[in-house]
């Protein structure tokens, strides 16, 4: 079982940004005070405003101990110690004196409109910091009732996640236009709960909006390993696989090209051996004469077929063989004579006998899609139903042609 390896995981978030920043709006002289200040209370609590602006935030914290142990405050003098006090323990990495001088601040009802939910933000910031996820949580979602904050959202999506709250997580990632580290993180969740389903939704998400060759093979090995699929559509994952750079194996491309031979196509099967000769795949090694063997059979199958196209053609129309026309019409469109076998591919669709008629829509929706008919391909493979993989494919291939690698 894959598992896609998230490169934030909610360990580096942009969110957690609020720690360091969030504190220090609005710090300023206790001048701006709207009450008074007594002296005992007002002289260290500048000392300590002026040390935490030159970063030494620890003797900040020291100096306001002196303020601290002044008796009767008044509620302005203990919101500017805590204000002061938040400051300077958020930038001196003490979380939990920070956390709760936040909370006091926060309390405190002195905040305006604009500065609480900055405040709110970097108390959720400090607590995810300090791994204290539940308080995170809380703290978030109280962020997000004063208004939606793309920040927040993904720093509770990310905080749900870390803390094992995958239902939760899910919940809010479902639906959505996700991005691709979303989207990862729900596979996980996905893999993790043991919904297989689910999980290969997202990969078509994934796949579809950001395609690499890692989510295709992983697509493509799954349906292969679906209950019910069937064996008459393995061309079709090779052909999906070679179309997404899947390939890369002399025996992969040997295996596609002698399943295409079978299938009476010898312009397919000679396009793919050239691919592998291309790429240096094929042609090479121990085998190199092998190859050249089959590439000597393509060569001569797909000589024959087009010779003997016209005696086939009237062969299948005659006993009504749909299977038989479809592969003829494939075949010619793969040598080129695009609308002659699109054509006897379109009439193969429209008869019955077929063995299975869902891979002769199928492999007309690639055949479009490889002439570069898009809107035609697109419109065939909609079409395509069933439950033993065509369905499947025919998706994947929409997937591939509005999504191409």
């Amino acid at each position: 079982m894959s598992k896609f390896r998230l490169a934030h995981l909610g360990l580096v978030m942009a969110a957690i940004g609020f720690t360091a920043a969030a504190p220090l709006v609005g710090l300023g002289s206790i001048a701006h005070a709207a009450d008074a200040v007594r002296a005992e209370v007002g002289k260290p609590l500048q000392e300590a405003q002026k040390l935490a602006q030159a970063g030494k935030n620890k003797e900040a914290l020291a100096k306001l101990k002196e303020a601290d142990a002044v008796g009767g405050k008044s509620p302005n003098e203990v919101y500017l110690i805590e204000r002061t006090r938040a400051s300077a323990a958020a930038a001196a990495g003490d979380n939990d004196a920070a956390a709760h001088a936040f909370e006091a601040v926060i309390n405190s009802g002195k905040l305006s409109a604009a500065e609480a939910p900055k405040f709110t933000q970097a108390l959720a910031g400090i607590y995810y910091r300090a791994k204290d996820y539940p308080k995170a949580i809380t703290w978030i979602q109280r962020s997000l009732k004063d208004g939606e904050n793309a920040q927040m959202r993904e720093l509770l999506i990310q905080t749900y996640y870390i803390s094992g709250k995958y239902a939760e997580a899910a919940k809010e990632l479902q639906g959505k236009g996700n991005s691709e580290a979303q989207l990862q993180m729900l596979a996980n969740i996905q893999l993790k709960q043991n919904d297989k389903a689910g999980y290969v939704q997202t990969l078509e998400k994934l796949a579809g909006s950001y395609p690499k060759t890692s989510y295709w093979a992983d697509l493509l090995n799954r349906v292969t390993g679906k209950p019910g699929f069937s064996g008459s559509l393995s061309l079709d994952v090779l052909r999906l696989k070679l179309a997404n750079g899947l390939l890369s194996k002399p025996g992969e491309y040997m295996e596609m090209s002698q399943l295409s031979l079978q299938a009476g196509n010898g312009a397919e099967a000679l396009k793919i051996i050239d691919q592998g000769y291309k790429k240096g795949v094929l042609g090479v090694g121990s085998d190199a004469a092998r190859h050249q063997r089959l590439k000597d059979l393509a060569v001569k199958t797909a000589a024959d077929g087009e010779t003997n196209a016209a005696k086939v053609e009237a062969e299948v129309l005659k006993n009504k063989d749909a299977d038989g026309l479809s592969n003829l019409g494939f075949a010619l469109a793969s040598a080129g004579k695009t609308d002659k076998g699109l054509d006897l591919m379109t009439q193969a669709v429209k008869m019955d006998g077929a063995k299975h008629p869902e891979d002769l829509k199928l492999h007309l929706g690639i055949a479009q899609a490889q002439a570069g008919k898009k809107a035609a391909a697109l419109t065939t493979l909609k079409g395509v139903k069933g439950s033993d993989g065509a369905a499947d494919l025919a998706r994947y291939w929409t997937l591939q042609i509005n999504h191409p690698m």
